[in-house]
């Protein structure tokens, strides 16, 4: 995710770090370029133009802004369910984690050590929980994270795991059903616990529904090709009656479509590396600096923007 400091009117203009523009720059100079062969053309020579009005391209514009309209909305739509899951995540490890930690080392346990013992694993899996999931929706491997937090042999059997964020939320309720059979939870306790266990199943459903349901095809397929057509034929509607502003135009209205398109095609996507993606890394890394510090565990530093990108 792009983080920094919103820059003056001036340098807002001429920003580029942090922008659409370098992903886009390549389709907006080959448009600049056209308009200028096009422009030379009708000047040099007794070209006709097959498109000599920007009438009929004004209305194709028109419903392309509102279709591009219509897909950066839903794009951010599903950025923002995204975030919104993340944040309950978020809510629900330190709920879960600060209760477990209040039930379980409270120091009046028959057996107060064991007691600690059992909230630590159950927060540390909490952890590992965090960075299971961030590489998951990623495709990334987060076994070290993994290792760091799950001793063995519940290690071994996580990583085996085709779907480890799954596999450690299984381990969180075996675990709670073996303390509530020593008598180390009341069914009350339990339960709770076990519902704070159902909510981080529902954010990981949520999330693999977000990250493996994309865009249907068709539907992007259909934006691509209408935007770069209208920006190829621009040149050819505006030569005749803006001469040599016709590059400067056209380079301008590209850019517009062009970084509509491309932003759209990163936000419909909150999961992945791309600068406008969530910072799941970032996030993870938060929820263990929080549970750490419940624990009184020393804590990580959290992770910085790098050129004002948080991974």
């Amino acid at each position: 995710m792009i983080v920094r400091p919103r820059p003056s009117l001036l340098r807002l203009l001429f920003v580029v770090r942090g922008t659409i523009l370098p992903r886009v720059l390549p389709h907006v100079v080959g448009i600049a370029a056209l308009a200028c062969l096009v422009v030379w053309a009708t000047k040099q020579t007794d070209l006709r133009l097959p498109v000599a009005t920007p009438a009929p391209l004004s209305l194709l514009g028109i419903a392309l802004s509102i279709f591009l309209g219509f897909r950066n909305n839903a794009s951010y739509d599903r950025w923002w369910e995204a975030r919104k899951v993340w944040g309950a995540l978020l809510i629900e490890l330190r709920e879960y984690s600060h209760e477990a930690i209040t039930q379980l080392d409270d120091g009046r346990a028959e057996l107060p050590l064991a007691g600690r013992q059992a909230a630590r694993r159950l927060v540390h899996r909490n952890i590992a929980f965090a960075h299971a999931l961030a590489a998951h929706l990623r495709g990334h491997d987060a076994g070290e994270d993994i290792s760091r937090f799950v001793p063995e042999p519940e290690r071994s059997r996580v990583l085996a795991s085709g779907n480890r964020p799954n596999a450690l939320l299984r381990e969180h309720t075996g675990e709670l059903a073996a303390l509530r059979r020593e008598g180390r939870l009341s069914d009350i306790t339990w339960s709770a616990l076990n519902e704070r266990v159902h909510a981080l199943m529902g954010v990981l459903c949520a999330c693999e529904r977000i990250r493996f349901t994309p865009v249907p095809f068709t539907y992007t397929v259909l934006l691509h090709r209408t935007a770069y057509l209208f920006c190829l034929l621009l040149p050819f509607g505006l030569a005749e009656a803006l001469g040599w502003f016709t590059p400067v135009l056209s380079a301008m209205i590209a850019y517009t479509f062009f970084g509509l398109d491309r932003l759209s095609d990163e936000l419909e996507e909150p999961f992945g590396d791309a600068p406008n993606d969530l910072p799941l890394l970032a996030m993870a890394r938060t929820a263990e600096m929080n549970l750490l510090e419940a624990l009184g565990e020393p804590q990580p530093e959290p992770l910085r923007p790098v050129d004002f990108i948080l991974p």
